[in-house]
């Protein structure tokens, strides 16, 4: 991960936060079963900023407060380029394989559950995504931070090169 990217904290800026999956889990103790529940979470400000976190509790809204500080300790910059993505790029985290690549404006978001969840808080407005491998939150929601993070920023590559920004998409 590009430690350039990482943002500590965002001043201003008030962060949304999306539930993406909360689950219960079990643990067999001598007296029965003791029940606690994980929350995987996204937060971001809606303008390339997002950061996920899990939070674990035996209360849904401890785990779910757990997930939010989380999140806001792993806020990551995405490069954005008129409301969409830079270019087409594949994330992977275990099993869990994603695709997303720009969008003309005004097609909106075409992507399902957890990863619409991270594209959204990022505030990206027209992208194509496709979930492949893993339909697990976790896997997904990682992958597709991942996708995003790897994204290579278009003013960094028209600097790179020496030539326009424009001539980077135009060729």
């Amino acid at each position: 991960m590009n430690n350039n990217r990482i943002v500590r904290s965002v001043e201003g800026d008030t962060l949304k936060e999306k539930v993406v999956a909360i689950n219960r889990v079990a643990k067999v103790v001598k007296g029965g079963r003791r029940f606690s529940f994980s929350a995987i979470v996204v937060v971001g400000d809606g303008n390339g900023t997002v950061g996920y976190g899990l939070g674990k509790a035996n209360e849904v809204t401890d785990a779910i407060q757990k997930g939010i500080d989380d999140a806001k300790k792993n806020l990551v910059k995405i490069p954005m380029y008129k409301n969409t993505v830079p270019h087409a790029n594949l994330g992977k985290y275990s099993g869990g394989f994603v695709f997303i690549k720009p969008a003309a404006p005004g097609t909106g978001i075409i992507a399902g559950g957890a990863m619409r969840a991270v594209i959204e808080s990022a505030g990206i407005k027209d992208i194509l995504a496709k979930s492949k491998g893993s339909s697990n939150p976790h896997n997904v929601v990682k992958a597709t931070v991942a996708a995003l993070v790897n994204m290579k920023d278009p003013s960094e590559i028209a600097k790179n090169r020496g030539i326009s920004l424009q001539k980077v998409f135009n060729g």
